[in-house]
């Protein structure tokens, strides 16, 4: 089933509902969205030669155009190649040029370079004239009939170990996304929005379909990004309000919402993934908002679809592991098969596994990367960790995280859940650092709270008291801020790279 198809229906369905909000005003009710997206879809093929299969790049920040837009590619039946907004105009060129996109839109700013560095390619500013110019084009009335098997996204991986591939997602793939969702995640009512906070060229972009699906409502805030005290105003303004956030995301608008003594009740549903959430940090936010958090665990070859943890389970404090599952990333998901590699037993720790329906169709002109990927049927997901005897899988480290130090397995996450402990601590990154007589020497990078100060022997008492010592680290290294990534994530790979330049 072709999304546009979607849009269409609920167009059809609810044609004066609020569709498109920017900030707490609304700027298109379905029927125009519907209307514009149709219009730009016969732009893109009677202007731009765009056909069903062609590949057309978003490379912009959140707007209410992004969805005008999406919708219109997939209209036409052309795949959709989102590229993270804040990757440097040189590493969009390459994605541009590797994909074989025909077009791209983009940030106003980025107009020019772009066109300089993919001259083949056309390039349209989502909030220029140009765009609204599209939407004057008289609406093509039949969506393009897209098969399951048909690639419809097609997300570049960050090419933490090398060169981004390209992840092949289907209509088929999305599909079973949006049933799991419903099935694991959370219920969608006509009168609910989805809040736009984390970036649409991720997941968080693909949870716009269980909202059209159902004709609710689509909120941009106006700072187009992450702002915790303007989500909490236009969520209370809003109503219902779902959003999807990083765990770092999350911690900052627990922090926030107890600031200014409020308690978040605008907002229905927290959906949380996309790295690590540490336990006192979610006990600080249900205790503070309440049964509103979801976790999910997913990959851009499974997008937001592995497993899942629900609002009941996180908000659970009378089951006798409750703490365990509360560690956890839940359960899979709805037609989701999740096993951990080459063990007895299920305690052992192990690269995870999966396979199922919304589990990629490969990578873009990779066959060697996809075989390997998806060998014996399964996804090699790279992470590592446990899956429990009731289904509970817990994460412990991405497969090239895990310190080896003199001969033994040293997992950073559980160092990092027990430095987290001291109430100053804000932030932990732990990793391993060269070592002539170990091999690799446990190494953490720390963050506290402003005006605070956290001694190194603190720490260590704290570590003492409830890991190993040779867990232990060697050296603290206390920094305002870990760098992150626009999703949230700690970039480990930045703190390497200064400790191998120190």
């Amino acid at each position: 089933m072709n999304p546009a198809r979607w849009l269409q229906n609920s167009a059809q369905k609810w044609p004066k509902a609020p569709a498109l909000f920017n900030g707490g005003t609304v700027v298109a009710n379905y029927n125009e969205f519907a209307l514009r997206a149709a219009a730009i879809a016969r732009a893109l093929k009677n202007t731009y030669n765009i056909r069903s299969g062609d590949h057309v790049a978003i490379f912009s920040k959140n707007t209410t155009q992004y969805l005008e837009a999406l919708y219109a590619i997939w209209w036409i039946g052309a795949v959709v190649v989102p590229i993270n907004s804040k990757l440097h105009l040189k590493e969009a060129a390459w994605v541009i040029k590797d994909s074989s996109t025909k077009l791209v839109f983009t940030t106003t700013s980025h107009i020019d370079n772009l066109a300089a560095d993919c001259p083949k390619v056309d390039v349209i500013g989502l909030q220029t004239q140009a765009f609204e110019t599209l939407t004057k084009h008289l609406p093509l009335p039949r969506v393009h009939p897209t098969r399951d098997i048909d690639t419809i996204w097609l997300f570049y991986t960050s090419g933490t170990t090398g060169k981004p591939k390209g992840v092949m997602l289907s209509a088929g793939n999305l599909g079973s996304m949006i049933e799991s969702y419903f099935q694991d995640v959370d219920v969608v009512t006509h009168d609910d929005a989805i809040l736009y906070a984390a970036p649409m060229s991720h997941g968080a972009g693909l949870y716009n379909f269980m909202y059209v699906l159902h004709g609710a409502r689509h909120v941009i805030p106006l700072s187009g990004g992450f702002d915790a005290s303007e989500i909490l105003v236009l969520s209370e303004k809003i109503k219902n309000v779902s959003t999807f956030l990083a765990p770092t995301m999350v911690r900052r608008l627990v922090d926030q919402a107890r600031s200014l003594g409020v308690r978040g009740s605008g907002l229905k549903t927290v959906i949380y993934g996309g790295g690590p959430m540490y336990t006192v940090d979610i006990i600080n936010a249900v205790n503070w908002m309440g049964p509103r958090f979801v976790q999910i665990y997913g990959q851009g070859e499974c997008p937001m679809a592995i497993s899942a943890l629900s609002r009941e389970e996180v908000a659970d404090r009378t089951h006798p592991r409750w703490r365990e599952r509360l560690a956890s990333v839940g359960r899979a998901q709805s037609g989701m098969h999740v096993k951990i590699a080459k063990t007895s037993t299920k305690k052992i720790k192990g690269e995870i596994l999966v396979s199922g329906p919304t589990v990629m169709k490969g990578y873009w002109r990779n066959g060697s990367a996809s075989s390997d990927t998806l060998a014996g049927g399964w996804l090699h997901t790279g992470d590592i960790g446990t899956l429990d005897e009731d289904g509970y899988l817990t994460l412990h480290d991405r497969a090239k995280d895990v310190i080896i130090s003199g001969g033994a397995n040293i997992y950073p996450r559980e160092v990092e859940e027990v430095l987290l402990q001291h109430i100053d601590v804000n932030e932990v990154a732990v990793i391993g650092r060269k070592s002539q007589e170990w091999g690799e020497d446990v190494v953490a990078f720390v963050s506290v709270s402003l005006g605070c100060i956290v001694s190194e022997a603190q720490l260590d008492n704290l570590c003492l008291e409830q890991i190993a010592r040779f867990k232990r680290p060697k050296k603290y290294y206390f920094w305002e801020i870990l760098p992150k990534n626009n999703y949230g994530k700690v970039l480990k790979s930045k703190l390497r790279e200064w400790l191998d330049n120190t």
